[in-house]
């Protein structure tokens, strides 16, 4: 049989056309690692360069550990190179260290421009005097300055009392600390779990692989607590705290499932959220997120998480651009490509600064447009 009729029944037989390769042909048998291969997009649509946020902006999740000594003539340099107007400390660590760092943001005259959260320590948590002395030292720091309380992902997940046990963020001896900033009107800003991935098999059906593979610290062991568990806990500490403020770190680790964050911010209105470190989630569903945005504009804050000057340009680009298909600046991170939100300006502004300012109403809002 000829190769005509030969490549003629082929078509017949399964529809579709032949195609002959040569058997010289170069790089088919190539390899090259996932890591490796990131070739650059060949589509051509504008794009915009941002260097700063169209608007001022309070970032309400950020980390300066060395604040009592820190030159922040620098930081308000960088800060305001990005239209940064506020920036909030969430490593206060609370006492003498706490109002060492106020000190200092005094001895710049930055009080308008830097706030502080302050945080506890559950380890002691055994301790008969643990509530009473822990809601003193909030007493103290928010005397001091501090306008909030950081609980960090260790508390609630990885600390342990003296027993052994894990510390549930829902432990009732922790009741009386929730109450007092309820009280106070100072916000807890909560870190719960870490992305869903992280307890899920490292194989190549897990989305983080390449997080996973570059920062194997990160994988978690399924077998002392799960990730829904953890994530239960926090929701249940919202559910019986409604006069206390919430902010859940990351987007609550929903920004992949927004309907499922949005019924939780529907049934607990007690919450927000903020978008630090998961901006590449909300780049990836433009349609989505700003269906998101524009349901619960009253509920979300800007945050970043890592103190990066270089890495906000992405941020301001996804939230205000109507780019396509441009990438995110940590691969391991986010492998795939983003788009711009284009979000309207009235929405924008309730994102970068008046939902922050109406959780912690010591900033002074002059600072910012109306």
């Amino acid at each position: 049989m000829s190769m005509f009729k030969k490549m003629a029944l082929f078509v017949f037989l399964f529809g579709v056309p032949a195609l002959v390769f040569s058997q010289n042909n170069e790089g088919s048998s190539a390899k090259m690692d996932f890591e490796a291969y990131d070739p650059p997009s060949d589509l051509v649509t504008p794009a915009h360069e941002y260097t700063k946020a169209k608007f001022p902006f309070i970032d309400i999740h950020s980390h300066h550990w060395q604040m009592a000594n820190q030159d922040l003539d620098k930081l308000l340099s960088e800060m305001n190179a990005m239209n940064m107007q506020v920036v909030n400390n969430l490593s206060g660590r609370g006492g003498a260290a706490l109002k060492s760092m106020m000190d200092n943001v005094k001895k710049y005259g930055y009080e308008k421009r830097v706030t502080i959260f302050t945080n506890i320590e559950l380890r002691s948590i055994d301790d008969p005097e643990w509530a009473a002395n822990t809601v003193k030292q909030i007493e103290f720091d928010h005397a001091n300055g501090a306008c909030g309380l950081k609980i960090y992902k260790s508390q609630g997940m990885d600390n342990k009392d003296a027993a052994g046990n894990r510390i549930k963020i829902t432990d009732p001896r922790i009741k009386p600390i929730w109450d007092k900033c309820a009280e106070l009107n100072m916000p807890i800003l909560i870190h719960s779990a870490d992305p869903k991935q992280f307890w899920e098999p490292f194989d190549s059906l897990n989305e983080r692989w390449l997080e996973l593979k570059t920062h194997p610290n990160r994988k978690r062991d399924p077998g002392p607590f799960t990730w829904e568990q953890i994530i239960s806990e926090q929701h249940d500490l919202f559910r019986q705290n409604p006069k206390t403020k919430f902010i859940a770190a990351h987007m609550a680790w929903f920004p992949n499932d927004l309907a499922k964050l949005g019924k939780l911010l529907d049934e607990m209105p007690n919450v927000y959220v903020e978008i630090g470190a998961v901006i590449s989630e909300l780049g990836r569903q433009p349609r989505m997120a700003n269906k998101f945005f524009e349901k619960y504009q009253d509920r979300v804050l800007f945050g970043k998480d890592s103190y990066q000057p270089g890495e906000y340009p992405t941020y301001f680009r996804v939230l205000e651009s109507d780019d396509e298909y441009f990438p995110y600046y940590k691969r391991y991170h986010a492998f795939w490509k983003m788009y711009g939100l284009a979000l309207p300006d009235h929405i924008l502004k309730k994102v970068y600064y008046k939902n922050a300012l109406s959780l912690l109403p010591n900033i002074d809002a002059s600072q910012f447009p109306k």
